[in-house]
């Protein structure tokens, strides 16, 4: 019914999410998804009782959760906010920090979403081109009087931005809000959360998905100075008050305090990673240095569109950008052992006789 479409969502250009085939066929490593299933701690707060209480709406205030994440990190919890997913939180950073007068800097090849939400919200964005090596430099930010949205580690290519660059990025003008999204932080990043006790301009983001392996509870959490949380807020109860459900608010605060449990997830996917890395280099894969729970790789021999096809056609999904700068390269979710071995097994099948 295109003749019913506004002109602004007409000119949107939507977030095209991962493949999620429904009959499981697939080794799956395409949206980077946790292989372990949730906390234990998780499965034991979701009681029989708890789901009898459906007929109620969740808490808007989060405050199990949010208490949850404080405690953790160690801040206020006035210095937190939930949300349904970390996407949701950075659309409220969209619509808060962003706007008439002030416009949005991201980087060139970073998570989709940023774009998407520059269309959704008609913001002035300034896209700044990643360095020839996909490296971030944040001296190209440095004279950018608006928002600044960072993935940090980026996402497709797992690279990581020294906390101290982005220390500088905030001194140097601290009117202008930064936005570092951590979503994949716990896989050897470095966080800038104890930051947010000393900037009153910074927010960081992250998520339960990966590495609290909750990717179908949808939650995620912003942590910064009391006043950008306030302004989360404002957006947050113009939007949707009721944004995290009730079971989602039990799973989050039950994964978030089991830390044993999250560190053991979290190193595994290290190990599994490093595996990755020097078996696809064995192959003759260029690898990029990841911190993220993915590796960006390409072949010396194929296309990424071929070699993407070609798992495709053996039963393992990768994520293929069909981008400028980008079609040659392949974002592989790190998932279990056996499932890496399947990878790189069907990589050395597709690369014979080429």
């Amino acid at each position: 019914m295109r003749e019913f479409l506004s002109k602004e969502a007409a000119a949107l250009s939507p977030y095209t999410p991962g493949e999620q085939p429904l009959d499981r066929q697939y080794v799956k490593l395409n949206t980077n998804e946790s292989p372990f299933p949730p906390s234990p701690n998780v499965l034991a707060a979701l009681t029989e009782d708890e789901f009898r209480k459906l007929n109620l709406y969740s808490d808007p205030t989060c405050r199990g959760l949010v208490n949850a994440v404080a405690a953790r990190y160690g801040v206020a919890p006035e210095s937190v906010i939930a949300g349904n997913g970390s996407d949701e939180i950075l659309a409220f950073a969209f619509r808060a920090f962003c706007g008439t007068g002030i416009g949005v800097a991201y980087a060139d090849i970073t998570y989709s979403f940023y774009q998407a939400q520059t269309a959704l919200f008609g913001l002035d964005a300034t896209v700044v081109p990643l360095r020839g090596d996909f490296s971030l430099c944040v001296d190209d930010y440095m004279n950018f009087p608006g928002t600044v949205f960072l993935a940090n580690p980026n996402a497709p290519t797992g690279m990581a931005i020294p906390v101290s660059d982005i220390t500088r990025l905030l001194d140097a003008n601290p009117d202008r809000v930064v936005v570092v999204d951590e979503a994949y932080v716990d896989f050897g990043g470095e966080t800038c959360a104890p930051l947010t006790a000393r900037y009153n301009n910074l927010l960081v983001v992250q998520t339960f998905s990966k590495s609290r392996s909750l990717a179908g509870g949808r939650i995620g959490f912003g942590i910064g100075a009391a006043g950008l949380i306030a302004a989360l807020n404002r957006v947050k109860y113009s939007f949707n008050p009721y944004n995290v459900n009730r079971l989602s608010l039990l799973a989050g605060a039950a994964a978030m305090e089991d830390e044993d449990y999250f560190r053991s997830c979290t190193k595994v996917i290290q190990e599994n990673r490093a595996w990755t890395t020097d078996a696809l280099r064995n192959i003759g894969f260029t690898v990029l240095p990841s911190k993220a729970n993915f590796v960006f790789a390409k072949s010396d021999r194929l296309s990424g569109g071929e070699v993407y096809r070609g798992l495709k056609a053996r039963g393992v999904l990768v994520r293929w950008f069909d981008a400028p700068r980008l079609r040659d390269w392949l974002r592989i979710s790190i998932g279990s052992r056996e499932q890496m071995q399947i990878l790189v097994d069907r990589l050395g099948e597709l690369l014979e006789g080429v």
